[in-house]
Order: C-alpha cells, then structure tokens, then sequence
C-alpha cells in the first residue's frame, strides 16, 4: 500500500529567523521495511528511486516499496541505475539487476567472472558511469567494466583510495596522501599534489567553466585551474569551521546541496549564498546526511544515518512551522503595508512579507485574535479583548466592552462597519478619518461569530448551537424591528454563514444552503452540496477571497468555486490535500490570498502557502507494477505485465498494484480503474493504488487504469487483458465430447425407453385382463353379499316371526289356561254348559311343551347355534340355552320375561349369571358375544 505520511513542515523558531521551507516527506525504516542507512541513491527510466541500505537494495515507485536483499546478505553501499540495469555494490561483490517480465528485479553478479581478482575484506563504495563503462570503486582499487565485451580493467593504486568522482569529461579519484588523480587511457594521471588536497578528504568534484570546483571534507570549497589550487568563498565558509561534510551533489538550477554528519544539509546558489539550511530541528528525520540525489521531478533525496526524506523543492507548497510554540495557532492572517500579519491564538505578529525576518509580536495583542479586517486602508484586528486598529506594526484599541469575532460593511454607506461581538452585533463609525464604537445594535444579545447584512438591511446570523436568525433592523441600525429563528437549516457543529455572488449562503453538514430572497427560505445548494457528500464533511467554514471565489474544506479535499464565464453556474476545483495533512483548526479554517494565485492557509502549528496556478502536473505517467493471482487459499503467483495474461479457471483471484512516480506527497495522487467483461462504469476517483477482484467467472477481460494529480488527469490509461481459462470440462474439446456422448446416450435411452415401454404395455394389458377377471369376481362376490344380506334378512325376518308366534301360541295357552282355570273354580261348574267350555279349551291349548316348539323352529333357522353354545360353554343348562336362543333373536329382557314366566328383575339376574358362566370381560356385551356365535 502507498505509503502515506503526515507532512511534518519544520521552519525556524520565533527566536531565529523565521523561513518558509519546501514540504519535507519522511520515511521512517519502519516504513520502507529496511535499515536505518542509506548510502547511495539512484533513479531508473520509470522515476522509480532506489537506495542501497543496509539490508539490500530498496525500491520505491510512488507507491510501495521493495526490499531486495543483498546476494551475498550483506550491505549494499552503492548502487547506479545505467540504462535498464541497477548496478550495485557490497562486500567483496558487484554486479546489476535486471526487471523481469513480471516486474521483479533479478541480481546477476560481475564480480564472480573476476573472483580471484578482488582482494579480501574489500568493499565497493562507489559506482560511476562514463560512456559505455562502469566504475566500480573500492577503498583499494578501481574496476573498470566494459558493458560491449563485458571486460574489466582494474587501476590499484599505491594507497588507499578515498572517493571517485565523475564530471562531464573526466572521472577523478583520490588517494590518501597523494592527491587527485584523473583516468586517462585506463591509466592514473596525478592532477594535483597540492597539500590541502593531500591533508582534506575531497567530497566531490564539479566542473565550473574551465576549472574544477572541489568540495573539501572541513576546508570549504576550493577551485582547481592548471594546478593552481583557489579558496572559492560561500556563505556557510564560517558553518565549516566545526563541522564534517560527508556528501554533496549539484542541482539542475547551478546550486548545490551539501550534506553534514551532525547538522544536516546545506542548499547553495549557484553564487554560492545559502538558500536553506535544514537539520533535524528545523525538519530532517537526522542530522547525518550519508547520501543525497536530486531526481527528474526536482525533489531532493537525503539518505539519511536513520531513514529517508524527500524535500520536494519545486513544490508550489511553502510552509512554516512553529516548534517553539511561540507563534501558535493561526486564526486569521492580512497584507498590509507590504508586511504580513498573523493572527493567532497568542496575540498578533508581523513580519516583511517575503523576508526571513523573525515575526515580531504586537505589543498590546496578547490573547486570543479572531479576525483581520482590510477595509478602506485601515486594518481592524477581531480580539478576544474587543476591536483594534492596526497600524505600522501597533494597535489601538476602539472597543472593548466584548470580545470582537468578524467585521461586514454596510452596503451604501461606507462610514459604516459592523462587528459580531460575543454578545451581538455592534457598528462602528469613521469620524475625522477615525474608527470610533459608536453603538451596540439593540434587541440581539447573541453570539455573532458568522453574520451578513443585505441591502433590505437584514440581517442574517449562525449561532452553532441555536441555528440561524434574521434580523429586520431599522434603517440607523440602532434596534432590530423583527426577529425570526428558522427551523430548517438546523443548527450544526462548525457551521458558518457568508455572502458570495450577492447571496448568502449557510454550510452544516446535510450540505450548503442558499436563500431565497423572494421566499426568504433557505434551499439546499447542489452544486457547493457536493464537496460534503460521501460522508466527506469535516467543517462548514465558507471563505470568499478577493478574486471571488468561494472555498470550503472537506476531509480530503480543499476546494473553491469561480464563476463559469460562458455560463451562469459554478466550476469546481478541487485540490486533493486531506485535513489530516493542513493541520487546521476544524471550524476555524483560514485562507488569504495574498497575490493572484497565492494563498496562505494557517494551521495549527504555524502556516503554508501554495500557489494554485502551479498545481499542474503533466509530466507523469500512470503504469502497472504488479500483477498476481492466487487460487481461493492458495499460493500466490506474480505474472507478466506487458503480456497478455492466461489463468486457469480456479486461479481467479487477481490483484493489480498501480503507481504514479510522483514523490510531491502533499497533492495526492488519484486513481480510477475499470474491468471490461466484469464492470460497465469506471470506479470513483480513489487514492488507493491497488484493486482486488475474486471469485472473476472464466472469460476475456480487459483491466484499465488512469490517474489524476489536483486537477491535472494524466493522459496515459494503462490497460492489460487477460482471460480466466474454462474449466476442462467446459472447453470446446470437452463440449464436443459431451454431444458424442450425448447422441450415443440418446440413441440408447431412446431404445432402452422402446423396450421399457413395450414391457409397460404388455404389463398393462396384463394388468387390465386381470384387473377385468378381478372386476367379474367383484362382481360375483357382490352378487353373492346382497344373496346373503337377502338370506340373513329371511333368516331375520323368520326370526322375528318365530319369536313373535311363540310368543304369541304362549300367550294363548296362558290365556286359555287362565280361562279354564276360573271355569274350574266357578260354583256352577257342574253345568253341563261349562263342562263343555273347558273341554274346547283343553283342546285348543298346544299339546307340546311351548319351549320345545320354539326349539324346533329355532334349529330350522339358526342351525347348530345351541349346538355350538353347548359345545363351547358346557356348563350351561337348558335354561340358559332357552336364554341364549332369545337373546339371539335380540328380543329385550322385557320381551323375554313373559317367554320364561319369570319378572324383567329375574331376566336381568339370568343374564349376569350367563355372563359370568361364560366367563366375558366387562367390556365384553352379552348380547354382541351370541351376536357372532
């Protein structure tokens, strides 16, 4: 992941002279991933930056940074990017990387071909290029590759080797007490003996005209002209007295950079004058500068004793920042006069605008200052102990009876100024070309931090924590005639209110609202909305500078709006620097334009100016510097970037690392990046550098990415297409496969479906013929049940008639008996008369026992039923069979009484004893039990 670092801008304290610094980029080794060292610093075609450190070559694209470790494991002292190749140099071996095709480097050694040659225990220092040659250089010797015929050719001096050197028409080296030599024809040609140059280290040697300027380890600078040896004066000549030079390179504008061992760098003119002097107080990451380089975009590399820092010279950025604490934070900043006043929360301060003057305290101001007001030549000064005047470096106080937050004039009267006081709104007045207070505006007693006044003089106030009012005041502005609180905007943490385009407008976070001026309502504002939208809000502070354009600041972004020229809307600008990187008080943001295109912006810590009209980046070029894919838990695999890229179907997870070459880190870089065949729309700008896709189904792709700094989009759009193979078995092989086996299966079911269908049929007919016979034998058998339902019917119907005729032959006979026995007992029975009665009856009554007659009918209907009753309960008597019998024709316990001459309660008893002669459950019906005999 690119690495993102807090911009950290050091400047000299108040006590010393106070100077604007370029931004200063660090990069601790907990970040780069490597040693704390970095010896030598070089930069390839693509803008990549190398260092060798101690643990390896490290690499860094903008984006991300690479380690790779030293062959051998040890440090890596010198590297030099020669065309495509990175020569480096360790102990007792050298040789290059090469990029591969999936944008790895891989280290092919020199020195191994010449291993006998390389004397024990040496280590190389120094790599320089000089046409088609490479030096090697070593504490001992100085190796000479010749990159046609990859020959070498090896100078070792009588002593010790301090430093090579390479100027435009020569490479120069240094003996220890001998002086400087030059290589001429592959041989040592000693150039001067002088004894400064005997008795001090040479840093480096440059090339000034006809002459050599030659930079000493303690001496200063010194010119060499045919042997004549010169002191060349520079303004740091004194800083040299204690002090130990251990590197220094030259800049493309002529001037030059030096490095120290304990009190970082210098930056010289070309005239030699000192432009910056930068330590470990004032900003570096260390004191110990061991490397330094310039790259092709003008930002200075220091490899530092603990880390890395890029000072981004060319940047359109600017910043002091307050250590000491002295200065404070900035609340306000005004050019007046041709001197530049800070408003902070320490009191007011001053110094000659572009100067590097310290800032000068405002006698009086100490405290809290709001505001700095330019208005008809005089500078008002908003302070927490009311309102001064400034003038010439001091200030007089006008009011103090509350604390002053801003100033708005009145429109048509330029004799009149408002003030937002901590308890309301006051006016003052010039008299004799004097500010005076002239009164306090009646009816209002509120905050009025953010107020503006319309030509209806209404005006209009923001009170964080009770929402906005309008105020209707008379035309003296003495009193307020009318007061309303509008519901709707609400009320919003660092909300603010302002006038711009003749229209005020209010800012929370739902957005910026605009009033209506016919409706007086406030409606929400699309177009200035936007800055606040993805949850992007940070502050409402609204600033309108003096080209009338309108800034708001929003968590990544710090934008402002002008005026569209051939239409009547608003053009957006936007500059990506994120809050977390301006430092600013939120909701106290501060922004004045001090020229055309420069704006100073007061942080917490002190302050930073940029000039908008150089926040054009053209020369930059988006590219792709990783591509890997994994299988779902599996090992991951890097590929070719140039080629087109062929995965197998499960290997469709896929990772694409991107970076734009660009070391300014205060502007962002932004990314928008598009799948072919898997997205339809290009993705939201984003500072991330990289992008996952997983789980891709198997198809052709085509992966697109571009790029944008601030405003300026890059023109190049990198693209790589690659396909996620199918599966085996879904490839063209496969598919015609599967249609062969296809057909043959086909022709098979359809012959298997033949013979299955056949059998169903013959099963079927089978099944109807049976189902048929089955049907005749329902049929039968139904014939056969209704027989017998007719037959038990019979059976039932005889029954009944059984019953009923015996009981009504025993109904007879009791009544004939009943008549012959009254007949016997008459007195008058002896008439012949009688006689004759009761022998007709006597012949009428059944001769057979009634039981016995019933019995007969009984077996004729029921065969073998008393039978069967016997056979299974033997122990029963005839009375209970005779019981059993009229049960069985289902008669009731009252019907069978009178059969057996015996009361219903002698009926009942027989049956329980029947019962319990056949032993039945008590579940068990008697009636039922004979039922089913």
């Amino acid at each position: 992941m690119k690495t993102k670092i807090t911009f950290i801008f050091f400047i000299l304290a108040i006590a010393v002279f106070s100077q604007d610094l370029p931004p200063i980029v660090k990069y601790v080794p907990s970040n780069y991933g490597a040693g704390n060292q970095n010896w030598m610093i070089s930069q390839d075609q693509n803008q990549f930056v190398f260092f060798a450190n101690n643990e390896g070559l490290l690499e860094f694209n903008g984006s991300y940074w690479k380690l790779y470790p030293s062959p051998n494991e040890t440090i890596i002292r010198s590297v030099k990017v020669i065309g495509d190749r990175i020569y480096t140099g360790s102990y007792m071996e050298f040789g290059f990387w090469k990029r591969k095709a999936d944008g790895l480097l891989k280290y092919q050694s020199l020195s191994a071909t010449i291993k006998s040659n390389i004397s024990d225990d040496e280590q190389f220092w120094n790599i320089l290029s000089y046409d088609y040659w490479v030096v090697f250089q070593s504490l001992n010797r100085i190796y000479i590759y010749n990159t046609q015929n990859n020959s070498f050719k090896i100078i070792a001096p009588s002593a010790n080797v301090i430093k090579a050197f390479r100027t435009k028409n020569a490479i120069y080296y240094q003996t220890n007490n001998q002086g400087l030599f030059e290589i001429e024809g592959g041989k040592s040609k000693l150039v001067s003996a002088h004894p400064v140059l005997k008795k001090n280290r040479i840093v480096n040697v440059f090339e000034k005209g006809d002459e050599l300027l030659l930079l000493t380890q303690r001496a200063g600078f010194y010119t060499l002209s045919r042997k004549e040896l010169k002191k060349f004066p520079m303004d740091i000549d004194s800083d040299f007295a204690d002090e130990s030079v251990y590197s220094c390179e030259s800049l493309s504008n002529g001037g030059y950079v030096i490095g120290t061992v304990s009190n970082g760098i210098f930056i010289m003119t070309k005239e030699g004058k000192k432009k910056y002097h930068i330590s470990q107080k004032k900003g570096l990451s260390n004191n110990t500068a061991l490397s330094l380089f310039e790259d092709n975009e003008k930002n200075l590399w220091i490899g530092l004793d603990n880390g890395i820092n890029c000072i981004n010279l060319n940047s359109p950025i600017q910043s002091y920042v307050d250590d000491s604490g002295v200065l404070g934070t900035v609340y306000t900043s005004q050019l007046y006069d041709g001197k530049l006043y800070v408003g902070t929360n320490q009191g007011l301060f001053y110094k000659n605008y572009q100067s590097n003057e310290e800032f000068k305290f405002v006698s009086g101001t100490k405290g809290q200052v709001w505001s700095l007001y330019l208005y008809d030549g005089t500078l008002f000064c908003g302070h927490d102990l009311g309102t001064f005047v400034v003038t010439n470096g001091s200030v007089k106080n006008i009011f103090s009876k509350s604390g002053t937050w801003n100033f708005i004039k009145v429109p048509g009267n330029k004799t009149l100024l408002l003030q937002g006081n901590y308890y309301g709104i006051s006016v003052l007045e010039k008299k004799n070309d004097q500010w005076v207070f002239r009164n306090k505006i009646k009816g209002f007693d509120y905050s009025s931090k953010y107020f503006e006044i319309t030509k209806e003089f209404e005006i209009y106030v923001s009170h964080e924590y009770k929402g906005v009012f309008r105020l209707k005041t008379d035309a003296k502005l003495q009193g307020i005639n009318e007061y309303f609180t509008y519901k709707n905007p609400k009320k919003g943490k660092n909300a603010s209110l302002i006038q711009f385009n003749n229209s005020i407008y209010y800012a929370n976070r739902e957005g910026v609202f605009k009033l209506n001026n016919a409706t007086k309502d406030f409606n929400k504002e699309p177009v200035l909305s936007s800055v606040f939208e993805k949850d992007e809000y940070t502050s409402g502070k609204m600033i309108v500078d003096n080209s009338n354009k309108i800034w708001l600041f929003s968590k990544n972004y710090i934008s402002y709006f002008t005026e569209n020229k051939l239409i009547s809307n608003l053009k957006q600008n936007s500059i990506p620097i994120p809050a977390s990187l301006t430092n600013s008080m939120l909701g106290y943001e501060n922004i004045t334009q001090l020229s055309p295109s420069t704006y100073f912006f007061g942080t917490t810590d002190g302050y930073y100016t940029m000039n908008i009209n150089e926040l054009a980046f053209e020369n930059y070029k988006v590219s792709i510097s990783n591509i890997s894919t994994y299988t779902l838990n599996g090992p991951v695999h890097t590929n070719p970037i140039l080629e087109e890229g062929q995965f197998p179907h499960n290997e469709n997870n896929i990772t694409f690392l991107y970076t734009v070459a660009e070391f300014n880190k205060y502007i962002n870089v932004e990314y928008q990046y598009i799948l072919e065949g898997f997205q339809d729309h290009w993705s939201g700008w984003n500072v991330r550098p990289s992008v996952n896709f997983k789980n891709l189904p198997s198809g052709d792709y085509v992966f697109k990415v571009k790029a944008k700094l601030a405003n300026s989009n890059l023109e190049n759009t990198v693209t790589y297409s690659f396909t996620i193979l199918k599966p085996w078995y879904t490839t063209n092989l496969a598919i015609i496969i599967y249609v062969i086996l296809g057909f043959f299966s086909i022709q098979l079911i359809h012959k298997e479906y033949n013979k299955y269908y056949q059998r169903q049929k013959e099963k079927l007919i089978e099944e109807n013929n049976l189902l048929l016979e089955i049907k005749e034998l329902e049929n039968e058998q139904q014939l056969m049940r209704i027989k017998n339902e007719q037959l038990s019917q019979d059976v039932d119907e005889i029954n009944k008639e059984l019953a009923a005729s015996t009981m009504s032959l025993n109904s007879k006979n009791e009544l004939l008996t009943f008549i012959q026995k009254d007949l016997k007992n008459n007195d008058e029975s002896d008439s012949r008369s009688i006689k004759t009665v009761i022998s007709t009856i006597n012949k009428n009554i059944t001769g057979k026992d009634s039981w016995s007659v019933f019995q007969e009918a009984f077996n004729k209907t029921d065969k073998d039923f008393l039978k069967k009753m016997k056979e299974t309960h033997p122990s029963l008597t005839a009375n209970d069979l005779r019981l059993c019998a009229y049960l069985r024709l289902n008669l009731s316990s009252k019907e069978i009484a009178p059969l057996l001459n015996i009361s219903v309660r002698s009926v009942e008893i027989k049956r329980y004893r029947l019962r319990k002669k056949m032993d039945l459950s008590h579940e068990q019906g008697l009636v039922e039990y004979i039922l089913t005999v």
